[in-house]
């Protein structure tokens, strides 16, 4: 499922409008990677390139200066297609895409050269050494030509910044793909908490998820899934998802599809036998409670770290009537004795990539949130099964919560909506299971 052709064709058209007389940009979509001897990993295009040209095959560049936009790809070969698939070729790429001219990639470096040649600056990822390198052999080569009347360009800048810029803002058909790749993850999440049972591996449970992904119509995981159970939850990057699960467990699930080339991203822990007990719902209830909270903070204006410093004040709160901290409120904010249970920030921006791009302060201060933008919010809570300051009752247990918000003029919306999160919603949803 991708958006309209006319939508990056806009894009294209609101970068040469935001760009200085004289810039060419150029971005490169990425290669195959081996996965192991001749085979490779699925392709899946750099997310700038994507996000300007709508076109997904690998090997591909674009060059877009104030006049025209240019794709340089693969041409048809009826011989490799029979191996390796479809190929839109030269002429689909003019035709599907809205391309002004298109080029074979046996042309680029000679086409690439002659675009330069009296240009002012380049505007490119610097992340992307290759690119970088070539930019660099395009101009030397432009600057052996001097003699004879050619310009080589004398600047460099930074594309990312602003192409990050203009992701971060979400218009209404990205936000609905977005909560169509939210509501096939809240189906797998559901799924996940009706078919655990105790004894069951936990990349057996991760089956279910990568199952109801692609039931939906979404081939691939945004990111490695997470299944934590027990104390593996504490770790907050767990995948190694190959522990048995046990009785009385809880189990922390971070997962979300990707369709259309835009992320979900879910977290939610439910127990393995159905039923929370006493610690582990204290706990939970606590890490909803700053959720909740923190979700309310996601309005138009407010900066984009204060439902951060909600949830942790909700969190260090609960944590000091508990008994895992002692001391005052403002004491333990200000040494960060909190971070022993919450070490992680509270969210980050989401789109095309699940830590998406976008700057998160404008003038060394925190950047207000505007209508568009999309968010996680995802407090948690975890208690080291080494931890010996705490009671042992909390030891090993690993909490988040986490749904996909986005900003907007009626308040904040929860993409990941339906999704259940209070201890009776989930217990009710798993006994039906």
């Amino acid at each position: 499922m991708d958006l309209p052709i006319a939508n990056y064709q806009a894009r294209r058209q609101s970068l040469q409008s935001n760009l200085p007389e004289g810039f060419v940009a150029i971005l490169r979509a990425g290669e195959l990677c081996t996965r192991n001897s001749d085979c490779d990993f699925e392709f899946r295009p750099n997310s700038h390139f994507f996000y300007l040209t709508g076109y997904a095959e690998p090997g591909a560049y674009v060059l877009i200066n104030k006049t025209q936009s240019i794709l340089f790809n693969l041409p048809k070969d009826p011989e490799k297609e029979q191996w390796d698939g479809f190929r839109h070729g030269v002429e689909g790429a003019i035709e599907n895409f809205a391309f002004d001219q298109a080029f074979a990639l046996d042309d680029m470096d000679e086409q690439i050269i002659g675009l330069l040649d009296g240009s002012q600056s380049v505007w490119f990822d610097f992340s992307d050494d290759v690119l970088q390198q070539q930019i660099v052999n395009w101009q030397q080569s432009l600057a052996k030509k001097v003699r004879q009347g050619a310009q080589a360009p004398a600047q460099f800048n930074q594309l990312a910044g602003l192409l990050g810029e203009m992701r971060l803002i979400k218009d209404a058909e990205e936000v609905a793909l977005m909560e169509k790749a939210a509501q096939i993850s809240v189906k797998a999440h559901q799924q996940a908490m009706q078919t655990v049972t105790p004894g069951m591996k936990e990349y057996e449970l991760e089956a279910e998820l990568n199952y109801c992904f692609m039931k939906s119509g979404s081939r691939t995981p945004a990111y490695n899934n997470i299944v934590a159970t027990g104390s593996n939850a504490c770790t907050l990057h767990y995948i190694e998802n190959n522990a048995e699960i046990k009785d009385g467990d809880l189990i922390l699930i971070d997962a979300g599809c990707e369709l259309g080339f835009y992320a979900s991203d879910i977290t939610r822990t439910f127990p393995a036998n159905g039923k929370f007990s006493e610690p582990q719902a204290a706990l939970y209830n606590l890490v909803l409670k700053a959720q909740k909270e923190a979700i309310d903070t996601v309005v138009v204006g407010a900066k984009y770290t204060d439902f951060h410093d909600v949830a942790v004040r909700v969190l260090s709160q609960g944590l000091i009537e508990l008994g895992l901290l002692e001391g005052e409120l403002e004491s333990v904010i200000e040494d960060k004795s909190y971070r022993d249970f919450y070490m992680h920030n509270t969210g980050h921006w989401i789109g095309m990539d699940v830590h998406d791009v976008g700057a998160y302060k404008i003038d060394a201060e925190s950047r207000p949130l505007k209508p568009g933008m999309v968010v996680t919010v995802e407090p948690g809570l975890y208690v080291s099964k080494d931890n010996m300051k705490v009671d042992e009752k909390w030891r090993g247990i690993g909490i988040r919560i986490e749904d996909d918000v986005l900003v907007s003029d009626e308040g904040p919306v929860i993409l990941t909506h339906g999704l259940a999160r209070g201890v009776d919603e989930i217990e009710a949803l798993m006994a039906k299971g």
